[in-house]
């Protein structure tokens, strides 16, 4: 670069550069329109190197670039995976701490309830009935006897969707419920609540809330299928209130345990009272004797069921389930077990829709039909077998779909094809063996995967024909696409599934349509060239041209030779050449999309085009007068009799595997014209 251009670059790229005094500067030293127009070119010359180079610095690292996201994106992979294990490690921390703090309040707690029983229960409601009095609506709270006080404090209430800020709320802790206040703030008077809700201890869970900033301090409440999520004043607070529920909550399953250990030894005096010979009372009771659910584990079941949906561990909750269905196997159905199965019956049900939610095509579609793996398996454990299976089929067919829309239709319409095909048929073969991985032992699914198959295929078969069909491509593109759809479909035949009988018929009636529209437009560049035609023989100018036309017609089977001249002349018509080679692409490319029920439309097309042609040539015979051109005529219509139709006729058959009666009576039908050149008799 020039001096003055390296100066001019300095100037532009200095900080203190000011555009408005340059261009003023600049029209005062200037002599004339001439210099400000050499110095504009100057600007633009130093312009276009400054793009050059960073185009060519862009492409000198462009490769450095794709390695560095690819390497980006696989860090960020591992952060994930670092992430998620370390917050697993936290919550085993932080369950083992709560555990050991747990243990020592409820040693702290006996002590204190031996030494001051009365006082501290009788100080625990008057404070709960003190702080009652400023909430709005909730003056039966005290009504239940034995209600008191655990813990309260102000908490924020945020939306679950988009963590936004709801409401300021008063969390007030029972040892058997927990009610949420709302904050009244223009309220004056001792009145400063609203009820809002009560939520009984048993029907809901506590989790933690990761902290995000600014999002902090977080605990959230499931009440299935609803859920709450409230913010503490600080990380302490947060942490109190997290131990006193999970201890509030224990202590209150403890309690009720207890209390239906001490009510089972009552039952059997009733027997031995009653003397009524119509009382049926005493085998229940027997009954419940004999079937033990005072086990820790059974009564903690419903409560492990709640935390493992809330933490969406669903081996772990159904294994619950079958635990208590193998423990409860052959036992009596009293009253008691009846209790517990509607308790379990509610969990199930819930589980059941957390499933269905995990399956629904709402939720991610990435990961493949492996993703959805843990869901089926699970509802096929719990007897619903039916519903899984139609859920997961509703999950694939979303999956397709939308992969088949995220394509996008670009280059040409063969590649574009190459795409669909591999997407949709990849697709379809990785559902087929994920369907009989996870239904292996429920053989009555397997009719239902083989209709979903012919519904997805339908939506291919769609997206297909609008690219080729719709489009109007050419009748070799079409052939060309249809046959590389019945290779993906081929490789359905490795897991048992065939489905190109589906494929026909769906593409049959488009496929004819395009038959038919090829066949009308060759007919009309045939009856185009005829109408043109002046029987003079072919020259081709040069030997190259002479040379190719001979090997387009051994390539469709054409014996040639006989009909080359000297130097370059073909001795038949432009006409006839023309029209034979037409006809040829066309049988080829419509054997390629044959299927059975395409069998008559190919063949009236085939007898439709030739009919055009000895048309054509039956009426220059009985019309021409020149002996020579006459006997030109006669050389032409021997070779479409003698050599182009008994190679069409073997072609279809061989292509097709039927004879072709149609052909062979239109190729007797024309022995006519050769026999008989001066008969007016038409072919028509």
């Amino acid at each position: 670069m020039s001096e003055t251009g390296n100066r001019l670059r300095k100037l532009l790229e200095s900080p203190n550069f000011d555009p408005q005094s340059y261009v003023k500067q600049l029209s005062q030293q200037s002599d004339g329109d001439r210099d400000l127009q050499e110095h504009r070119q100057k600007i633009q010359n130093l312009a276009d190197e400054t793009a050059q180079n960073l185009k060519k610095n862009v492409y000198k690292n462009y490769r450095q670039f794709i390695e560095t996201a690819k390497e980006i994106s696989y860090l960020e992979s591992e952060m994930y995976q670092l992430s998620h294990i370390l917050t697993e490690q936290k919550s085993i921390m932080e369950s083992i701490t709560q555990a050991l703090l747990s243990t020592d309040k409820d040693e702290t707690s006996k002590e204190m309830q031996a030494a001051f029983p009365k006082e501290t229960e009788e100080l625990k409601q008057r404070t709960l009935t003190s702080l009652l009095e400023k909430v709005e609506g909730a003056e039966n709270i005290m009504d239940t006897p034995g209600r008191h006080l655990v813990y309260n404090g102000d908490l924020g209430e945020f939306d679950v969707d988009n963590m936004a800020h709801i409401q300021k709320v008063h969390g007030f802790l029972m040892n058997d419920c927990l009610l949420i206040a709302t904050w009244l703030p223009n309220r004056k008077g001792t009145v400063k609540y609203k009820y809002n809700a009560l939520y009984d201890l048993e029907s809901f869970a506590v989790v933690n809330v990761k902290d995000n900033p600014p999002m902090k301090d977080m605990f959230k409440i499931l009440m299935f299928p609803d859920s709450r999520i409230f913010q503490a004043e600080n990380s302490k607070v947060k942490k109190e209130w997290l131990e006193i529920l999970d201890e509030t909550k224990k202590n209150k399953a403890s309690k009720d345990r207890h209390k239906k250990e001490e009510e089972v030894p009552t039952s059997p005096v009733r027997a031995e009272v009653s003397t009524n010979p119509f009382d049926m009372d005493d085998e229940p009771a027997e009954a419940e004797e004999s079937v033990n659910l005072s086990l820790e584990w059974i009564q903690e079941l419903p409560e492990d069921l709640d935390v493992c949906i809330a933490q969406r561990d669903f081996e772990g909750a159904v294994d619950l389930l079958d635990k208590l269905n193998e423990y409860l196997k052959g036992q009596p159905a009293t009253q008691k077990v009846k209790e517990l199965r509607a308790k379990v019956d509610e969990r199930v049900r819930q589980l059941t829709e957390v499933l269905v939610f995990e399956l629904s095509p709402d939720r991610s579609l990435r990961g493949g039909p492996k993703a959805t793996r843990r869901a089926v398996s699970q509802l096929i454990r719990l007897g619903q077998s039916t519903k899984a299976c139609e859920l997961f089929l509703n999950n694939r067919a979303a999956a397709v779909h939308t992969a088949i829309r995220q394509l996008r239709i670009e280059g040409a319409t063969l590649l574009y094809i190459h795409k669909l095909c591999n997407i949709f048929f990849t697709s379809l073969l990785e559902t087929a063996k994920e369907f009989e991985m996870d239904f292996a032992g429920n053989t009555g699914c397997y009719s239902a995967f083989v209709v979903w198959s012919r519904s997805a295929m339908t939506m291919f078969v769609d997206a297909f024909s609008k690219q080729v069909f719709d489009s109007k491509e050419s009748l070799s593109t079409a052939a060309e696409c249809v046959k590389v759809a019945k290779e993906h479909c081929q490789q359905l035949t490795e897991i048992g599934l065939d489905l190109t009988f589906t494929l026909q018929s769906l593409l049959v009636k488009d496929i004819k349509a395009a038959l038919q529209s090829y066949k009308d437009i060759i007919i009309e560049a045939t009856k185009h060239r005829n109408s043109e035609e002046m029987w003079r023989r072919m020259n081709l100018m040069t030997p190259e041209a002479l040379t190719k036309l001979k090997d387009e017609m051994r390539s469709c089977g054409i014996s040639f030779q006989q009909y080359t001249g000297d130097d370059c002349w073909v001795n038949l018509s432009y006409t006839i050449v023309a029209f034979t080679k037409q006809m040829m692409s066309f049988l080829e490319e419509g054997l390629k999309l044959y299927f059975p029920e395409l069998h008559m439309v190919l063949l009236e097309s085939l007898r439709e085009i030739i009919l055009v042609a000895v048309q054509h040539v039956d009426y220059s015979l009985r019309c021409e007068q020149d002996p020579e051109k006459k006997a030109f005529v006669l050389q032409n219509a021997s070779f479409l009799h003698d050599t182009v139709l008994p190679v069409v006729e073997r072609r279809f058959e061989e292509g097709v595997g039927k004879p072709a009666k149609q052909l062979r009576d239109l190729r007797k039908s024309t022995r006519s014209v050769r026999i008989n050149p001066e008969s007016t008799t038409s072919l028509v």
